[in-house]
């Protein structure tokens, strides 16, 4: 244990720049727009319809992400993340002088486009290069920085809006985002250098038709694709899909409060296990956990102790999802070409929460019930679960440039030199 805990002092800065980075980056800025959403409408009147209908832009990340990857795995995570870092105050001061819902959906399509150099397949690049026995745990560490960070400053900067306008919120969101995007690039490790240095630098033809040639990309994009359907939609509808079990009030509180904690347990549960039993047992089993939790919230009549319990397993099976992804896309691909499958895949997620909004308005504009919605995705996170018990146990990248470990062993493609 002393040694797998160790390689958090020697490797302290690839963690705590991953870890600042999500947690001031574009992840972070779901959290403000449901912080700050409230005040603009007072502040200017716009219907809740209009403000929604910006946010369908996200659409926006499913183009960008297969291209900030390549860039990733090209120039290096750290300078690829320079480019998001001096971005991010520049937006969000931006957000403080608009004057319209047409300024603000400019300046929201600007943001989800520079910081898109601010997310996992970029900031996990350096976690995987720098972490070899305790590679899980730091992906989990790095994802909980977002919720934390939220956690503790969604309060502070609601009630400095309520004070000093929401204005003043912005300008204190563009000196966080400064001082935390600095912090974060002085910290971060550079890229260390390839294990075979007389590899050739392939064009992105070669290496896109490599992926799409591979199968454990396909079984990862189908698992990716079903077990995220659900996810944005129970993130941001989990009361409403309560209170139509009759849950409201203090209940609903220690609900949410019990997926929340679910989120938080489930990363680092994951995190550990992934470092200590086999990748593919590891992922099936968090991936599909959700599913029992999905179909017991869809079944009518459901007692109180068993709807907190599905929304446990919900919120277990959501926070294990990032690291696990990470990590896998590791141990199929190297990391030669992991900010490029890693930004495919996310385009992916992207995609699912927007095909997963679609498929709830269509099931509600049926049958004005989200149990239908519920039992339909538990099956589809279920096999898509399951889908990943199909991935090779071992790399199935090619040895000669870089040999991904296969599952129970403590390979690094990236050795320590000696002393």
């Amino acid at each position: 244990m002393s040694d797998y805990l160790g390689e958090f002092r020697t490797e302290w800065r690839a963690a705590a720049s991953a870890t600042l980075g999500l947690s001031c980056g574009l992840i972070m800025t779901s959290y403000v727009i449901g912080i700050m959403g409230p005040h603009l409408i007072a502040a200017f009147g716009w219907s809740r319809s209009e403000l929604a209908g910006v946010q369908v832009m996200g659409l926006v990340c499913v183009l960008i992400f297969p291209f900030v990857g390549r860039i990733a795995d090209m120039i290096g995570a750290k300078r690829t993340a320079l480019f998001g870092i001096i971005s991010t105050p520049i937006v969000f001061f931006a957000f403080s002088q608009v004057q319209s819902i047409f300024s603000y959906g400019i300046v929201f399509a600007l943001q989800l486009i520079l910081l898109t150099s601010t997310t996992p397949p970029i900031y996990c690049r350096v976690i995987v290069q720098h972490f070899t026995k305790a590679r899980g745990l730091a992906l989990a560490v790095a994802a909980s920085g977002p919720p934390l960070v939220a956690a503790i400053g969604g309060p502070l900067l609601n009630n400095l809006a309520v004070a000093q306008g929401w204005q003043a919120a912005y300008y204190a969101l563009t000196a966080f985002t400064l001082v935390c995007g600095l912090t974060t690039y002085v910290m971060m490790p550079p890229d260390r250098p390839r294990a075979v240095t007389s590899e050739r630098k392939r064009p992105a033809r070669e290496d896109y038709g490599l992926i799409l040639r591979t199968p454990s990309f396909w079984l990862l994009a189908v698992s990716v694709l079903l077990c995220n359907l659900p996810q944005s939609v129970t993130l941001t509808q989990l009361n409403l899909i309560i209170a139509e079990h009759g849950v409201t009030g203090r209940s609903a509180s220690i609900m949410i409060s019990a997926f929340a904690m679910g989120m938080l347990v489930g990363r680092f549960v994951s995190g550990y296990a992934l470092d200590k039993f086999p990748p593919r047992l590891v992922a099936t089993l968090g991936f599909s956990i959700s599913a029992f939790g999905l179909f017991a919230m869809g079944q009518p009549g459901i007692s109180g102790p068993s709807l907190v319990a599905a929304v446990l397993a919900v919120g277990l099976s959501f926070g294990a999802e990032a690291d696990i992804l990470a990590f896998l896309i590791y141990r199929q691909f190297g990391v030669r070409i992991y900010s490029t499958v890693h930004g495919m895949l996310a385009a992916i997620v992207g995609l699912a929460a927007a095909v997963g909004a679609g498929s709830l308005s269509y099931v509600l504009h049926l049958t004005d019930s989200y149990r239908p919605f519920m039992t339909i995705m538990g099956v589809a996170v279920l096999i898509g679960g399951l889908a990943l018990m199909l991935l090779p146990r071992h790399a199935v990248q090619e040895t000669a440039v870089e040999p991904a470990p296969h599952d129970g062993e403590d390979g690094d493609p990236f050795p320590r030199p000696a002393g």
